[in-house]
Order: C-alpha cells, then structure tokens, then sequence
C-alpha cells in the first residue's frame, strides 16, 4: 500500500513525512480506487477481493455536490509528492494503478519479527529515553507509526478492524492468517500489558481454514521445478505435468476464493498489508529512524537485526529470504486468484523462458525453499528424499551485522547496546 504511496515521491521514503492524518485519509482514498484500470476476472473465477461490489459497498459515500461551504463526510488526504509537509486540498490518485499485495505479503513480512522489534521501540521511546533518540523526522516517524497503527483507528474507516469484540489487531492479522493460510506466525503470541493471550480466533473459525495450503502451495513449487529443469529436455524422459500443474493452480485459486466469499477478509488484508508496507518501507532505506536507532546497513533485514539487538528482540534467522519473497509470493497468488493459468499453454508460463513468469517462479522456489528448509527441488524417491540432494538447502547469505558500540553520557558511554 505505502509502497504504491512512496512511488509517487521523488525520494521514496518522504512518503513517511507526510502527516499522519493525511495518511489515514489516504488510505480511505487507497481503498475506493482499489478496481482502476483492474481487467474483469477470466470467466468462472471471483472478481477481486471475492465480491464485484465489496469495494464500494464498503466504500465513504461519494461526495456529489453538497452546498457551498458544507464539508464532505470525509475530507481529502491532500498529499502533495512535491512536499510531503503540504495540504492541497484534493484527493491524492497515484499514477499506478492501486491494488494492494496479498495477504500473503503481510505474514511472510510479520514473520521477520518487524511489528514485534518496532512495537518495542515505540514503547521504549514514548515511556522513557532509554534509546536516546534525538532526531526531529525520526520522532516524527514515532508519532505517525503511533498514531496509525496503535491506537483506536477513527470511527467508519477502511482500517478499523478491531472493536469491543476483536480487540487486538494483532490477534485478528493471525485470525487472518490462519483462514487464509492455515498457517501461523512463527514467533508466539505474548501478553501485551495487561491483557492476557485468549486463542478464540483459531477456535471460533470452524471449517473456514485453507488447512492444506502450504501442502498445495508446496507441490506447485516441486511441479514448476521440474518444469524449469526439463524446459530444454528434447531428448529422454520428461516428468513435467502441464496438466497437474493447471490442477494445482485451480486447487490454490477455489482454495483461496473461498474464503473471500461476499468479501470476507477484504478489510483485514487491507489494514494488514497497510501496517507491514510501512514498516518495509521504513527499512528499505537507511531511513531516519533507521539512523537513530543505530540500525544503518545495505539490507532491510540486517537493519532489522540491529534495530532488534537495541531492543533485546532477536529477528527471524531467515528475515533475508522473507523480505525478497514477500512482494514476489503476492505477486504469484494475486495471479493464481484471478484464473491466470486456467488452461495448459497458460500452466506452461510457470516454467517455459517466454517471459517474466518462469524467472519469477524460480526466484520464489529458490527463496522458499531456503526460508522454509523445505526441499521443493528434490525428487522423492518412494517416501523419502534423496540422500544427497542436488543443491544446498539454503541460498548465501553474507555475514549477519554484529552488536555495535553505542553512543551514550555518563557512565553508559560506550557501552554495547
């Protein structure tokens, strides 16, 4: 979402100055353009978000042509990429079309462990100095981070996914999870203050749980694999299935669809994708906050590494993988929702070197697999795998960012953070 925002800003991450009440608005304005320029679903497949008419049933309602001087329901962002401390006055409409990433992109990022590291650093710096934070935008990002995502949303927005009954958004981006994925997060779900950790969220969803995704979603990978290594195959034995492949697509497609039916998890997908667009966006730079929490480095997920260590939260030890994998796994399942690979010629795109597909394919094999330590490249032999695969589990990985010294006064001066 703020990823589409940031594109609009000659440097990116001034999207993150903007007020955080234009944002809010923004993303009223992000949610009513969510169809622009959308092509219409291929034909027996869902139409976006799993309903043709969630976006506008859920929509403010159109502003028409009140009497001079009367305000609207709800007043315009008024960003301007030209100025992010700016208020036009007018809706802001991105040159790109907007349509969010999938709720996919918002659990592989959560798994990293961002929202956790972040939530400590916001509540270090609003109860005490122990972080010593002493840059002006950085505590700007503070109050907008705050402001957006950890306090009751206003009353009738797109966002406002939480209530007297589901009062932890935490707890309802799991629930999220859960429906959609059958997975969870792979960190456990702490007290927070006072309040304790119930689990209805798994409890009450009954059979609405895509508990055989990651199984489906795990054998598409070990299909197009062996597609992308036959793809030049003329001579011999070709194991490749374009036919179990097309059938995987539409197992993970209804799989998917259904639990948008009447555009359920529309609204929770959205707010998820939201909070962990802005947080990848705080870390795709060495961004001001970034610098003042000491975290500077050449990757979001060793910036998260040394963020982490100033709050004593370590990261997930594959944080690399998961940030690459994010966009390009959305990618993939928005494509395999909208009936993209429906027909064999279409199925054969996943692995054939036409076009932009098969690489985009391999790159996800290849970072799954190394996120996951799932073999999806190894043939089964009977039941069990290979004794000595042919490729290593994991891609290379440089060398994690150590503890840094820790600028301080008095006593603490130098100490390790």
């Amino acid at each position: 979402m703020f990823n589409v925002l940031a594109n609009a800003f000659a440097v990116r991450t001034a999207a993150l100055e903007v007020h955080p009440g234009q944002l809010a608005r923004w993303l009223e304005e992000a949610w009513g353009q969510g169809p622009t320029n959308l092509l219409p679903p291929a034909p027996g497949v869902q139409p976006y978000l799993g309903s043709p008419g969630i976006i506008a049933v859920l929509d403010s309602p159109a502003v028409g042509s009140p009497p001079p001087g009367a305000p609207s329901f709800l007043g315009p962002s008024g960003i301007n990429p030209a100025n992010p401390a700016d208020f036009t006055g007018n809706t802001f409409i991105p040159a790109t079309p907007l349509v969010w990433h999938h709720l996919i992109y918002a659990y592989l990022l959560e798994n990293t462990g961002v929202v956790e590291i972040f939530s400590e650093v916001i509540r270090r710096a609003v109860f005490g100095e122990t972080l010593e934070i002493q840059d002006n935008k950085a505590l700007q990002w503070l109050r907008a981070t705050e402001e957006l995502f950890f306090r009751d949303p206003p009353l009738f927005t797109i966002g406002g996914v939480s209530s007297q009954l589901r009062p932890e958004t935490r707890i309802m981006r799991r629930n999220a999870y859960w429906r959609m994925f059958g997975l969870d997060l792979s960190h456990p779900l702490a007290p927070r203050g006072s309040s304790s950790v119930p689990a209805p969220w798994k409890q009450l969803t009954g059979n609405g749980v895509n508990t055989s995704f990651r199984e489906k979603w795990s054998e598409l990978l070990r299909q197009v694999w062996l597609g992308l290594e036959n793809k030049k195959n003329l001579v011999g034995a070709n194991a490749t299935d374009d036919a179990y492949i097309q059938l995987l697509c539409e197992t993970l497609r209804d799989m998917l669809n259904m639990r948008r039916r009447a555009g359920f998890l529309a609204r929770e997908e959205f707010a998820s994708v939201a909070l962990l667009s802005w947080f990848e966006l705080t870390l795709s730079e060495n961004t001001p906050i970034v610098v003042a929490l000491n975290g500077s480095a050449t990757s979001p997920a060793d910036r998260l590494s040394l963020i982490g260590q100033r709050v004593g939260i370590t990261p997930a030890p594959r944080s690399r993988e998961l940030f690459e994998l994010a966009e390009k796994m959305s990618l993939m399942l928005r494509a395999i929702e909208a009936g993209a690979f429906q027909t064999l010629p279409q199925a054969a795109l996943l692995y054939l070197p036409s076009g932009a597909i098969a690489p985009l394919m391999n790159e996800i094999i290849d970072l799954w697999q190394s996120a996951t330590g799932e073999r999806v490249k190894d043939r089964m032999i009977g039941n069990a795998l290979p004794v000595a695969p042919a490729q290593p589990l994991r891609i290379p990985a440089p060398q994690p960012p150590g503890p840094r010294l820790v600028a301080g006064n008095g006593a603490s001066n130098g100490a390790r953070s």
